[in-house]
């Protein structure tokens, strides 16, 4: 049961992405030969609610598991990645913004062509857990308390509405979280959560800080190999790692004083 799970994240999955979502892409070749791989290494791909279930409950999860999970909700998880995870047999959680999805609630501002209800209800259908991701993607710890359940209740809300099953399982906008946004997301209803961290993730790190590793257009398949097998992560990410330290201090300067300000 404390075994570590690699819990990948996604974001657009596209030829040619907008350029705010360029580094985060993955070209739908490189993703469908990343799957291939883990298919063939024996992986067997579980949602973020079963392994928070499992790991909840203590109850066994099955030979290599490992995490698909996908940020945002850009088109291409519906056009490129479905009909490989369709082939493939494979669980997927999508965590959706849903103030960027297009049609209902819509408030603008996405970096690029989003998914639209009818995709993610396809998607559900598919078998992929839809999670909440916030409604306008905002950095949530530097929320005032107000507007920080809103984020999170609102986009439960609207995913339980549209789908007809409320979500369990939470990603936090840019992977930001603390104390304070923990809280409010557990409060909202939510089962676990999810951030980066770029680090496998174990069940000592608790439900809502299960830690996940970023897949990049720059993300070659020697490297996907390594990170999928826990092989040099910590050296791998280690300047990413040190960055986000580096920079939750500031956060936590910025958000203290924007408190004491309100």
């Amino acid at each position: 049961m404390n075994e570590a799970v690699p819990i990948l994240m996604y974001h657009a999955i596209a030829h040619r992405p907008a350029p705010a979502s360029h580094g985060l892409s993955v070209a739908p070749g490189a993703f469908a030969e990343q799957m291939e791989l883990l298919g063939e290494r024996g992986f067997t791909p579980v949602t973020a609610a079963g392994l928070g279930r499992a790991w909840r409950l203590g109850e066994p999860l099955p030979p290599r598991p490992v995490l698909i999970t996908f940020d945002d909700g850009y088109e291409g998880v519906h056009r490129h990645a479905l009909p490989v995870l369709d082939k493939l047999g494979f669980a997927s959680t999508l965590f959706v913004s849903t103030g960027w999805l297009r049609g209902a609630h819509e408030e603008g501002g996405s970096p690029d062509t989003m998914l639209d209800w009818g995709q993610v209800r396809e998607l559900a259908a598919a078998g992929t857990e839809i999670g909440g991701h916030s409604h306008t993607h905002p950095q949530m710890d530097q929320l005032d308390d107000t507007r920080l359940r809103f984020e999170a209740l609102h986009c439960r809300e609207i995913i339980a509405g549209e789908l007809g099953t409320a979500p369990m399982s939470f990603a936090y906008p840019y992977g930001y979280s603390n104390r304070r946004v923990r809280q409010a997301v557990r409060a909202a209803g939510f089962a676990q959560s999810l951030a980066v961290g770029n680090a496998l993730a174990r069940r000592r790190q608790g439900p809502y800080a299960l830690e996940r590793v970023t897949v990049r257009r720059s993300t070659g398949i020697d490297a996907f190999a390594r990170l999928t097998e826990g092989r040099r992560v910590a050296r791998d990410f280690a300047r990413d790692r040190a960055l986000t330290k580096g920079y939750a201090v500031v956060r936590r300067t910025r958000s203290a004083i924007r408190l004491l300000c309100t």
